[in-house]
């Protein structure tokens, strides 16, 4: 493969590092359509895949943003690689993925159950409450499941679900589904930003895949998530460099004593070694190609970051710890990227299974 970015990708990082660094907030987002990358043409977005999502991602963690982007980007991407035209014009605002469930690993099948009920009901996504607070970008107005053959329901639960909204995708045994306004009870994050656990108790369902569109979903979540923590962990460096560079003990600078230099270098080698795993992993998924070792590779390294970060704690001596001082951000993103994909030892264990 070739790590160099095409002119298109070059781009898209410029303009979302410059938006970052002057707003960074959801609705400047959606604004300048980096929210829309991976919807398709014909709905109104870009039509970009899995390498721009990371693009995209990698410019929001290097910041620590605490916006809705992961989510919207892996679920409209995996809407773009499943849904209908239909589907894919009707949602086009903020979507999530509901894929965690209680006591299972990401990579374990859903046992979340989905079953066709009697008679078919149709009420529309427009009509569904809206998000308790935050812009959600354009209003989602697909229908609540519903056709001539009957509707589907679901049944089960699903934990650390990002940023709740009016419209989730959500994996059960039979597929890939979208819902409206599902019932949540409220999580707590390490970053503060929203999170939830999913209640169905047969809940409405509109189907958009089969099973296959459920390892499809999980693989683009992963990706997402290591692209977001491959940006945390490069912001984290360059703040930390920049501080051990000025910062002066014994009338020398901190980046001049050997044993500083050493343990930066760790962490330059951890930013690397994620990054590599990374861009391998969301290019074999835009070309199509298998990458499931390359992700299991790039998830674990997404663990490894967190104790990269508690060097950069370390680095910044008392300052690491100060609120008001931005490194706390990064650890807490990183650290909540990390839960997501359900631990390093999770992936080792996937890591163990794939070899």
């Amino acid at each position: 493969m070739d790590f160099n970015l095409d002119e298109t990708q070059q781009d898209l990082k410029k303009l979302a590092a410059e938006v970052l660094a002057r707003e960074g907030d959801e609705e400047r987002l959606w604004q300048t359509g980096l929210m829309g990358v991976c919807v398709p043409e014909e709905a109104g977005g870009a039509g970009l895949g899995p390498v721009e999502m990371a693009v995209v991602l990698r410019e929001v963690g290097a910041r620590a943003a605490p916006v809705p982007a992961l989510p919207t980007l892996a679920g409209t991407l995996a809407l773009a690689r499943h849904g209908s035209p239909d589907q894919q014009r009707r949602t086009t605002g903020r979507v999530t993925l509901a894929l965690r469930e209680p006591g299972h690993d990401l990579a374990d099948p859903p046992t979340t159950t989905a079953r066709l009920a009697d008679p078919p009901t149709t009420t529309r996504l427009a009509d569904a409450p809206a998000p308790a607070a935050g812009p959600a970008g354009p209003p989602a107005t697909a229908d609540r499941p519903g056709s001539a053959g009957g509707r589907w329901v679901l049944n089960g639960r699903k934990v650390s679900v990002p940023h709740p909204g009016a419209v989730a995708l959500v994996t059960a045994d039979e597929g890939l589904f979208l819902v409206a306004s599902p019932a949540t009870t409220a999580e707590f994050a390490s970053t503060g930003e929203p999170a939830a656990t999913m209640v169905l108790d047969d809940t409405p369902a509109e189907h958009v895949a089969g099973p296959e569109a459920v390892e499809d979903a999980r693989r683009i979540f992963t990706a997402a998530v290591a692209a977001q923590a491959s940006g945390v962990l490069a912001g984290a460096l360059e703040l930390t460099t920049g501080y051990i560079r000025q910062r002066r003990q014994f009338g020398r600078a901190l980046a001049e004593f050997q044993a500083v230099t050493m343990q930066i270098a760790d962490v330059y080698i951890a930013g690397r070694a994620l990054d590599v795993a990374m861009w391998s992993a969301v290019w074999r998924l835009g070309e199509g190609l298998p990458a499931e070792q390359d992700l299991a590779l790039a998830a674990y390294h997404v663990g490894e970051a967190v104790k990269a970060l508690y060097t950069c704690q370390h680095l910044h001596g008392g300052l690491g710890l100060d609120v008001t001082y931005p490194l706390h951000r990064y650890f807490a993103q990183a650290k909540h990227l990390s839960h997501l994909l359900g631990g390093a030892d999770a992936q080792l264990d996937l890591i163990g299974a794939l070899v």
